[in-house]
Protein backbone atom coordinates (compact mmCIF):
# COMPACT_ATOMS: atom_id res chain seq x y z
CA UNK A 1 0.00 0.00 0.00
CA UNK A 2 1.31 3.44 -0.98
CA UNK A 3 1.96 5.80 1.95
CA UNK A 4 0.03 9.04 1.44
CA UNK A 5 0.90 12.30 3.19
CA UNK A 6 -2.34 13.68 4.59
CA UNK A 7 -1.07 16.48 6.79
CA UNK A 8 1.57 19.12 6.43
CA UNK A 9 3.12 20.74 9.47
CA UNK A 10 4.33 23.88 7.68
CA UNK A 11 5.02 25.60 4.38
CA UNK A 12 7.91 27.93 5.01
CA UNK A 13 11.15 29.43 3.74
CA UNK A 14 14.28 27.33 4.02
CA UNK A 15 17.10 28.22 6.37
CA UNK A 16 20.75 28.17 5.29
CA UNK A 17 21.68 25.39 7.72
CA UNK A 18 19.09 23.04 6.21
CA UNK A 19 21.26 22.10 3.25
CA UNK A 20 21.17 18.32 4.00
CA UNK A 21 17.36 18.30 3.68
CA UNK A 22 17.54 20.53 0.59
CA UNK A 23 20.04 18.13 -0.97
CA UNK A 24 17.94 15.05 -0.17
CA UNK A 25 14.76 16.58 -1.62
CA UNK A 26 16.50 17.81 -4.78
CA UNK A 27 18.05 14.40 -5.41
CA UNK A 28 14.62 12.80 -4.91
CA UNK A 29 13.16 15.28 -7.41
CA UNK A 30 15.83 14.43 -9.96
CA UNK A 31 14.95 10.73 -9.67
CA UNK A 32 11.26 11.38 -10.43
CA UNK A 33 10.05 9.72 -13.66
CA UNK A 34 9.33 13.11 -15.29
CA UNK A 35 12.48 14.84 -14.05
CA UNK A 36 13.81 15.00 -17.61
CA UNK A 37 10.82 17.22 -18.50
CA UNK A 38 10.81 19.30 -15.34
CA UNK A 39 14.43 20.11 -14.46
CA UNK A 40 17.44 21.48 -16.31
CA UNK A 41 19.95 19.39 -14.36
CA UNK A 42 20.14 15.64 -13.92
CA UNK A 43 20.67 13.40 -10.94
CA UNK A 44 23.96 12.23 -12.45
CA UNK A 45 25.20 15.83 -12.76
CA UNK A 46 24.66 16.71 -9.10
CA UNK A 47 24.73 13.55 -7.00
CA UNK A 48 28.51 13.71 -6.58
CA UNK A 49 28.71 17.43 -5.80
CA UNK A 50 30.50 18.25 -2.54
CA UNK A 51 28.64 19.43 0.54
CA UNK A 52 29.96 22.95 -0.12
CA UNK A 53 27.86 23.03 -3.31
CA UNK A 54 24.68 22.19 -1.35
CA UNK A 55 25.55 24.61 1.47
CA UNK A 56 26.01 27.48 -0.99
CA UNK A 57 22.92 26.58 -3.01
CA UNK A 58 20.74 26.47 0.09
CA UNK A 59 22.22 29.67 1.54
CA UNK A 60 21.47 31.53 -1.73
CA UNK A 61 17.78 30.57 -1.46
CA UNK A 62 17.38 30.84 2.32
CA UNK A 63 15.09 32.95 4.44
CA UNK A 64 15.93 36.64 4.34
CA UNK A 65 17.48 36.60 0.87
CA UNK A 66 15.86 39.19 -1.41
CA UNK A 67 16.70 37.95 -4.92
CA UNK A 68 15.49 34.36 -4.49
CA UNK A 69 13.63 32.30 -1.95
CA UNK A 70 13.01 28.57 -1.58
CA UNK A 71 9.85 27.36 0.12
CA UNK A 72 9.40 23.85 1.46
CA UNK A 73 6.51 21.85 2.81
CA UNK A 74 7.18 19.74 5.90
CA UNK A 75 5.17 16.63 6.55
CA UNK A 76 3.84 15.95 10.04
CA UNK A 77 7.05 14.03 10.78
CA UNK A 78 9.26 16.96 9.71
CA UNK A 79 10.37 15.35 6.43
CA UNK A 80 10.34 17.72 3.47
CA UNK A 81 7.67 16.66 0.98
CA UNK A 82 7.70 19.52 -1.51
CA UNK A 83 9.48 22.63 -2.67
CA UNK A 84 9.37 25.61 -5.02
CA UNK A 85 11.93 28.39 -5.61
CA UNK A 86 11.15 31.99 -6.57
CA UNK A 87 13.88 33.81 -8.51
CA UNK A 88 13.63 37.58 -8.93
CA UNK A 89 14.55 38.66 -12.46
CA UNK A 90 15.31 42.33 -13.05
CA UNK A 91 13.98 44.17 -16.11
CA UNK A 92 16.53 44.11 -18.92
CA UNK A 93 18.58 41.34 -17.32
CA UNK A 94 19.05 37.87 -18.72
CA UNK A 95 16.54 35.45 -17.21
CA UNK A 96 17.07 31.92 -15.98
CA UNK A 97 16.61 30.42 -19.44
CA UNK A 98 18.72 32.96 -21.31
CA UNK A 99 15.89 35.24 -22.36
CA UNK A 100 15.72 38.92 -21.41
CA UNK A 101 12.89 40.03 -19.17
CA UNK A 102 11.01 43.19 -20.12
CA UNK A 103 9.79 43.75 -16.55
CA UNK A 104 10.97 42.98 -13.02
CA UNK A 105 9.32 39.66 -12.24
CA UNK A 106 9.36 36.51 -10.21
CA UNK A 107 10.25 33.21 -11.85
CA UNK A 108 9.13 29.94 -10.25
CA UNK A 109 11.56 27.03 -10.66
CA UNK A 110 12.39 23.74 -8.98
CA UNK A 111 8.76 22.75 -8.40
CA UNK A 112 8.57 19.30 -6.83
CA UNK A 113 6.16 17.42 -4.60
CA UNK A 114 6.88 13.84 -3.58
CA UNK A 115 4.46 11.35 -5.17
CA UNK A 116 2.95 10.42 -1.80
CA UNK A 117 2.05 14.09 -1.19
CA UNK A 118 0.43 14.79 -4.54
CA UNK A 119 -3.27 15.37 -4.97
CA UNK A 120 -3.96 16.70 -1.47
CA UNK A 121 -3.59 20.45 -2.08
CA UNK A 122 0.07 20.71 -1.10
CA UNK A 123 1.24 22.16 -4.41
CA UNK A 124 -1.44 24.84 -4.11
CA UNK A 125 -0.15 25.72 -0.62
CA UNK A 126 3.45 25.91 -1.86
CA UNK A 127 2.44 28.16 -4.74
CA UNK A 128 0.31 30.38 -2.49
CA UNK A 129 3.28 30.94 -0.19
CA UNK A 130 5.69 31.55 -3.09
CA UNK A 131 3.31 34.01 -4.75
CA UNK A 132 2.67 35.80 -1.47
CA UNK A 133 6.44 36.31 -1.09
CA UNK A 134 6.78 37.44 -4.71
CA UNK A 135 4.03 40.05 -4.36
CA UNK A 136 4.61 41.25 -0.79
CA UNK A 137 8.36 40.89 -0.20
CA UNK A 138 9.96 40.95 -3.64
CA UNK A 139 7.39 43.47 -4.87
CA UNK A 140 7.07 42.09 -8.39
CA UNK A 141 4.05 42.72 -10.58
CA UNK A 142 4.08 39.37 -12.33
CA UNK A 143 5.39 35.86 -11.84
CA UNK A 144 6.28 33.47 -14.60
CA UNK A 145 7.27 29.88 -15.04
CA UNK A 146 8.17 27.62 -17.90
CA UNK A 147 6.77 24.16 -18.55
CA UNK A 148 8.07 21.59 -21.00
CA UNK A 149 5.71 21.18 -23.94
CA UNK A 150 5.30 17.48 -23.08
CA UNK A 151 4.58 17.99 -19.35
CA UNK A 152 0.79 18.05 -19.59
CA UNK A 153 0.22 17.29 -15.89
CA UNK A 154 2.22 20.35 -14.79
CA UNK A 155 0.69 22.55 -17.47
CA UNK A 156 -2.80 21.56 -16.32
CA UNK A 157 -1.99 22.45 -12.72
CA UNK A 158 -0.51 25.84 -13.67
CA UNK A 159 -3.61 26.71 -15.69
CA UNK A 160 -5.88 25.56 -12.86
CA UNK A 161 -4.32 27.95 -10.35
CA UNK A 162 -4.41 30.94 -12.70
CA UNK A 163 -1.26 30.98 -14.81
CA UNK A 164 -1.89 31.79 -18.47
CA UNK A 165 0.28 31.05 -21.50
CA UNK A 166 2.01 34.03 -23.10
CA UNK A 167 2.79 32.32 -26.39
CA UNK A 168 6.51 32.80 -25.74
CA UNK A 169 8.72 29.74 -25.89
CA UNK A 170 12.39 28.95 -25.40
CA UNK A 171 14.45 25.99 -26.49
CA UNK A 172 15.16 23.37 -23.87
CA UNK A 173 18.87 23.55 -23.03
CA UNK A 174 20.54 20.45 -24.42
CA UNK A 175 17.51 19.61 -26.60
CA UNK A 176 16.97 22.44 -29.11
CA UNK A 177 14.10 20.54 -30.78
CA UNK A 178 12.02 20.71 -27.60
CA UNK A 179 10.29 23.82 -26.27
CA UNK A 180 9.52 25.30 -22.86
CA UNK A 181 6.24 27.25 -22.77
CA UNK A 182 6.06 30.46 -20.73
CA UNK A 183 3.10 31.00 -18.38
CA UNK A 184 2.49 34.13 -16.29
CA UNK A 185 0.32 35.36 -13.47
CA UNK A 186 -0.07 39.08 -12.86
CA UNK A 187 -0.29 40.54 -9.38
CA UNK A 188 -3.93 40.54 -8.25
Amino acid sequence: MKHVIRSVRAVRAVRADEWPAAKELRLAALRDPVAHLAFLETYEEVVGKPDSFWRERTARAAEGVRERQQFVAEGADGRWVGSVVVLVEEAGAEGALGDVSEVRQGHLVGVFVRPEARGVGLTERLFARALEWAWDVAGVERVRLFVHERNARAEGFYRKIGFVPTGNTVSVPGDPGARELEFVMKRP
